[in-house]
């Protein structure tokens, strides 16, 4: 797939529109469970951008869980703050 590559601009845009959201996936002590990845793909297909809240206090393995959200998901991180990891994935049906 033909993926759009985000500039800085349109990050620091997508950042600014994330700042009112409210995390819709949330990694437990189970960690990056397939459910959790099936659950974040409906919410990009809903939504385009998403927050995902990760109650880890590892910063490898968060930054790991952005890496496998990206790679799984073909979406774009937009921002990796604290526990806090933020995704974008154009809606091509819209």
């Amino acid at each position: 797939m033909n993926q759009h590559i985000l500039t800085a601009k349109e990050r620091q845009a997508l950042k600014a529109s994330a700042h009112a959201l409210k995390p819709v996936v949330m990694i437990g002590q189970n960690g990056l469970t397939d459910a959790v990845l099936r659950e974040a793909d409906t919410a990009l297909s809903a939504h385009e951008l998403i927050k995902i809240r990760v109650r880890n206090d590892d910063r490898e393995e968060r930054v790991a869980f952005a890496q496998t959200f990206c790679e799984h998901l073909n979406a774009q991180l937009v921002a990796h703050s604290g526990k806090l990891i933020i995704l974008w994935r154009k809606n091509e049906k819209q």
